[in-house]
């Protein structure tokens, strides 16, 4: 009977938890304390920069609301290169939560738009940015849409963000990532973040362009463009790779012009290092006949 009782008491206590684990994550990231720290460390960086000394751009990550640890990488790189107009597009946002762009949005002051396909994100991202003291008054922008490289110059220019200059494009689609940026013209981001299938190696491949694609389609590791991939698309529309997360796979270029000393190019080879990615790419065996596009 006593057994009995702690099981079922284990039980609430597990239902209760996983209801409000999600309230207490939330709490944190909106504390006070987290956005004064930040604050004063993009200032330290400033001046650090100012002073001559330079950041190992892997040893600055972490996280916030990004999924990895993209929030600290991304504010050294904008402590580096100033924020410009302060704007973000987010292309795949999910709830726009977790997100990439989130953490400028809340403790930066920035304003964006955030783009997802499913309607529940968009309801429950447009619920946390209306009550968030931080941006209930101007809040980013959402769009409910499929993204594809036919309608995604339309879709920023619905929204209004055409036309012009954006601090900051992240791009996660899972699957035709690299196809939308190739495809994008109406903006001009100084930061591009985007997701790459580093599961892919070297090999110069991407999955070719199917617009109804949706994860995971045939198969789970059958999608988008490898890191090298990507970064020959990148040169060609003028950035350069300055890093990644730590796997490799969320691969980060600054526009030619921009910052060039302080955030030199690296090489496809040097995001590569974790010992996951080669776990990853014996993933690619089963599937290496399949049909790619050799870029």
């Amino acid at each position: 009977m006593k057994s009995l009782l702690k099981k079922m008491a284990r039980t609430a206590m597990n239902r209760i938890l996983n209801r409000v684990s999600p309230f207490i994550a939330l709490s944190a990231k909106n504390s006070p304390a987290v956005k004064i720290q930040q604050v004063a460390l993009y200032n330290y960086y400033r001046q650090a920069i100012q002073d001559g000394k330079r950041f190992n751009l892997s040893e600055t990550g972490y996280r916030v609301f990004s999924q990895f640890e993209e929030d600290g990488i991304l504010l050294y790189i904008f402590a580096a290169i100033g924020m410009g107009n302060r704007t973000f597009i987010d292309i795949g946002a999910g709830d726009g939560i977790n997100s990439n762009c989130a953490n400028l949005a809340v403790n930066f002051g920035w304003y964006g738009l955030f783009i997802d396909g499913n309607p529940s994100n968009i309801e429950r991202g447009k619920a946390y940015y209306r009550n968030n003291p931080d941006t209930t008054l101007y809040p980013p922008k959402f769009v409910q849409a499929f993204v594809q490289r036919e309608n995604i110059n339309e879709l920023i220019r619905e929204a209004g963000f055409a036309g012009g200059e954006v601090d900051l494009l992240s791009i996660d689609i899972d699957g035709n990532d690299y196809w939308v940026w190739d495809a994008l013209t109406v903006v001009e981001p100084r930061v591009v973040i985007i997701e790459t299938h580093i599961e892919f190696g070297m090999n110069p491949i991407v999955v070719p362009y199917d617009k109804n694609y949706s994860y995971p389609g045939k198969h789970p590791d059958y999608h988008g463009a490898s890191p090298l991939a990507m970064e020959k698309l990148a040169r060609k529309k003028g950035y350069r790779l300055v890093g990644a997360n730590r796997y490799g796979f969320n691969t980060i270029y600054i526009k030619n012009g921009i910052g060039e000393e302080l955030l030199p190019a690296v090489s496809v080879e040097s995001i590569l290092k974790h010992p996951r990615n080669k776990e990853r790419q014996k993933l690619f065996e089963p599937i290496k006949d399949w049909d790619y596009l050799h870029v």
